[in-house]
């Protein structure tokens, strides 16, 4: 049976709320604590606002009667910083922090990071790789009997078996390498309460096997009919056997780390199974024991996201940091979450794995009351929301028409190909909540910074008039990511087309409003599907469009997504993947190749011009190669002086200047 679903409903008398919740003894005698109850471990910076999620699970656990302590950013050398609170009577809670460690301290070419947003003065080096299992082990050196549960978005996307780009190898999943009881993956809120409530009335943390969103490792339970991971895709699979009877048998994680299609069959039907109306648990040989996930949780409602944000967050930084700044906090101190989730599918994106494809939405009045906090709590706020969204800008309140459908669904995406006929697209409502936020006393000004989901966007013109004429300014940054079929195909994004039709609109809409905007496309270079000629394209385009692009993405293979499975596997796992006859992925996986779909995105950097010229006459197209306005790059390359940077030919690009920075350029002259 499908695993019950606990409602977040506080507990009788709780405790009177926290200043802070504590980082030292001191705070604790303070409160009149002799222990923690629990203990978050954690690799960021405490922040005590609902954006950083050692927050929101700390004040949700404060408020069903818990104490909680916070260790911050330990010393991780040795266990002496674990004991810091003391030992917790329940479990220590270990996160790596609001991003993946290694995605956090390693850019896309496996450079380590030179700082760290999360961080009090944006210090680099403040946790270790791997914080989660470092930090567990820990933990269990500083108090051995004391149960270890991990969780956050390092955790939910190392659960099972999983590549991992760093030592480019299958890593078995983090539970195993941590030594953890448990792993709580996805929106956390409703786990976490179950289980605090079920070890506060004496259940082992390894016998709490039945909540939605854990992973643990246990055998399989008598009367369960196993289905191999090859079968999910049969016309006939699931014929016969009633619900709550299957599990679904992954790879082990002994065949995924040497068997290539096995590991693309495993990410295919894990992707398959994150629909909560109709998951089925899987389990994951390690070894001699088996790995087990329950499905995932069920979305919270409205009244229960409302109770989340509702929490009595102190917005800012832990007094311990003194006047450090911490950059993840100034970028969202004055921005307000009203959603989360995302049905768009992106394959390189992590959102659905973590949050899943489900809006959950809150309520205008807890939206409106957030806002009236930051006005009046925010140290120097000026007036200006600097955004009001989520993981997208426009999905909120957007769902399937019907719910039977929505439960019965596996499609990894609700708008690829093509916008499902069952989703409700109406911008209404997030219309009307914008409106609302505007007349709030004080607030002059609400940005969104959201990416803005424009495929959706189209079809409300309302919406884009709405947001050009109130909420930019002056630049909207949106990513259409590719222009090539291609690469845009294996991405699950929409085609340029849908891209040229929003920017009409946009640009409609700002000249109504009397407003010089510009719109800021973001593309991603080396993406699994793309070729060297995809690349090319996207120059031609770019430049074609007059767009100079001084920041680049280059794909990052992140832990679990969909497109890491490509990139790893050279396989295809959106469609069906069986023995001999997968549909195979190109692969960009060279330094030099890597570098050079860089250099095509910059193509207008003279440092990227020798590569340029050198791939351009390897693939035929040395006709791109002059001073021509239609030509990519020059043939000469910028003159040097002593002590100067390198700086552009005069006859470069004849008539073009390279003083604009981050929008159009103007146009060329013949």
């Amino acid at each position: 049976m499908h695993p019950p679903v606990p409602k977040l409903s506080p507990r009788a008398k709780p405790e009177a709320a926290a200043p802070f919740l504590p980082m030292s003894r001191a705070e604790m005698d303070a409160l009149g604590w002799e222990a923690c109850d629990i203990i978050l471990v954690t690799g960021d910076a405490y922040v005590d606002h609902p954006s950083f999620g050692m927050a929101i699970i700390g004040r949700l656990l404060e408020s069903q009667g818990f104490r909680v302590g916070i260790i911050s950013q330990p010393d991780w050398q040795s266990a002496e910083a674990f004991k810091a609170l003391g030992r917790p009577r329940l479990f220590f809670g270990v996160t790596g922090g609001n991003m993946d460690s290694m995605v956090n301290r390693y850019t896309s070419d496996r450079k380590i990071r030179s700082d760290d947003a999360y961080t009090a003065g944006g210090e680099g080096g403040k946790r270790p790789d791997r914080s989660t299992i470092v930090y567990a082990q820990r933990c269990r050196e500083a108090f051995k009997d004391v149960a270890v549960i991990l969780g956050g978005i390092e955790a939910s996307l190392r659960r099972i078996a999983h590549y991992d780009y760093w030592s480019d190898k299958v890593r078995r999943s983090i539970l195993a390498d941590a030594k953890g009881d448990l792993l709580v993956y996805g929106n956390a809120e409703r786990a976490i309460v179950e289980i605090a409530r079920r070890m506060a009335a004496g259940e082992k943390a390894r016998e709490i096997d039945d909540v939605r969103g854990v992973a643990l490792f246990r055998p399989v339970p008598e009367g369960y009919t196993e289905i191999a991971a090859d079968d999910i895709d049969s016309p006939d699979e699931g014929a016969g056997r009633k619900p709550g009877e299957v599990v679904i048998r992954l790879p082990s994680c002994e065949v995924v780390e040497v068997d290539k299609e096995a590991y693309a069959r495993a990410s295919r039907v894990l992707h398959r199974e994150a629909n909560p109306g109709n998951a089925r648990p899987m389990v994951q040989r390690h070894g001699d024991r088996d790995l087990w996930l329950n499905p995932p949780p069920i979305p919270l409602t409205s009244e229960e996201m409302d109770a989340v944000y509702d929490l009595p967050y102190a917005r800012v930084p832990h007094p311990a940091y003194g006047e450090a700044k911490i950059p993840a906090w100034d970028m969202i101190k004055t921005s307000v979450t009203v959603m989360r989730g995302c049905f768009g599918g992106c394959t390189f994106c992590s959102i659905t794995e973590h949050e899943g494809r489900i809006i959950q939405n809150r309520s205008e009045g807890s939206i409106l009351r957030e806002i009236e906090k930051i006005r009046d709590k925010t140290p120097g706020f000026a007036g200006v929301i600097s955004d009001i969204g989520g993981p997208t800008a426009n999905m909120y309140r957007m769902a399937c028409k019907d719910p039977k459908i929505e439960a019965a669904c596996r499609l990894p995406s609700c708008v690829f190909p093509d916008i499902c006929p069952n989703l409700n697209t109406s911008h209404d409502e997030l219309i009307r909540l914008y409106r609302k936020v505007r007349e709030v006393k004080g607030i002059k000004k609400v940005m969104v910074a959201s990416g803005v989901r424009y495929d959706l966007a189209v079809k409300s013109p309302e919406y884009v008039k709405e947001l050009v004429t109130h909420h930019v300014g002056g630049y909207l940054k949106i990513a259409p990511e590719h222009t090539e079929r291609g690469p845009l195909d294996v991405m699950m994004k929409p085609g340029i087309g849908t891209y040229d039709r929003f920017k009409e609109m946009f640009d409609a809409a700002a000249k109504e409003a009397g407003k010089k905007y510009y719109l800021i496309p973001y593309f991603i270079a080396a993406h699994p599907g793309t070729t060297d000629e995809d690349m090319l394209n996207l120059a031609i385009w770019l430049k074609k469009n007059k767009y100079r692009a001084d920041q680049v993405q280059t794909f990052l293979p992140s832990p679990m997504a969909t497109a890491t499975a490509m990139y790893h596997t050279g396989v295809n796992p959106l469609k069906g993947v069986r023995r001999g006859a997968a549909e195979p992925v190109a692969t960009v996986r060279g330094g030099r190749q890597r570098k050079l779909h860089k250099a095509f995105l910059r193509y207008h950097d003279p440092d990227n011009w020798p590569l340029l010229r050198e791939a351009l006459r390897e693939m035929g197209r040395a006709d791109l190669i002059g001073p021509r306005a239609e030509q990519l790059v020059p043939a000469v390359q910028p003159l040097t002086r002593p002590g100067e940077k390198k700086r552009p030919s005069r006859m470069a690009f004849k008539g073009q200047k390279f003083t604009t920075k981050g929008v159009p350029l103007p146009k060329a002259e013949d």
